[in-house]
């Protein structure tokens, strides 16, 4: 099967920035924000991010007020700081042989920067991949990484998988069947996630009285560093 699918990945597979590059840091910025992020809205924010802070170096050295500015929009906010404390250990230690000691790097983005920067025989598995494994059976070396993404993103979607553009139906024994939907995420109109953009918006825009603001959500900013309170001052950033 995985001659099948690297056959198809080198007609089909997508032409993303963060594939034409070995450089880890810029590897890693792309795991970061396709984390919660769809691949359309992430490119030219990629493209962006790297354009301002092409280095490890210059994102430690960036302030943290300036990068969640600059993440804004791309939503999930504490990832932007995570990426900004990784660059400052990558560029004051170096790249930890444990990836997963990075700030903000789990199991799964470290697999990620092990085999695309680093040439690790590693296989990531995301949603997408493991989607086509479970469907069909088969087992995948580090190599079809990439193209099991694709494939996953594209054919053998949640869903409806499209059988047949796939080039693995032939063999799978999941082909034709259909599949309950996913569970869906919590409505963001009228939630948490919903106050705590807002606040974050207003705070960026410039600094607010804490009693102009949503104190629980200040709380919960201030604790994952992306807000810091001096006397009733909220100030974007960990000071």
């Amino acid at each position: 099967m995985e001659a099948d699918l690297r056959a198809w990945f080198a007609r089909y597979g997508r032409d993303l920035p963060w594939r034409r590059t070995r450089d880890p840091y810029a590897i890693l910025v792309s795991e970061v924000m396709l984390q919660q992020t769809q691949v359309e809205r992430v490119v030219p924010r990629y493209l962006r991010w790297l354009a301002r802070w092409p280095t490890a170096q210059a994102l430690a050295d960036a302030s943290t007020a300036d990068v969640i500015r600059e993440w804004q929009g791309l939503g999930y906010n504490r990832r932007a700081v995570n990426l900004k404390r990784a660059a400052e250990v990558v560029a004051s230690r170096g790249w930890p042989d444990d990836l997963t000691e990075l700030p903000g790097v789990g199991p799964y983005t470290a697999a990620a920067l092990a085999n695309f920067a680093f040439g690790r025989a590693v296989l990531p598995v995301d949603t997408n991949v493991r989607r086509v494994q479970e469907r069909t059976g088969a087992e995948f070396g580090p190599a079809a990484a990439q193209a099991l993404m694709d494939l996953g993103a594209t054919i053998c979607l949640a869903r409806i998988p499209h059988c047949g553009a796939c080039p693995l139906a032939a063999r799978c024994p999941s082909r034709g069947a259909r599949f309950e939907p996913l569970r869906r995420q919590s409505r963001f109109e009228g939630s948490f996630r919903q106050r705590r953009a807002h606040t974050l918006r207003l705070v960026a825009e410039r600094p607010h009285s804490t009693s102009e603001l949503d104190a629980e959500v200040v709380e919960a900013l201030a604790k994952d560093g992306l807000v810091s309170v001096g006397g009733s001052v909220v100030t974007l950033g960990s000071g």
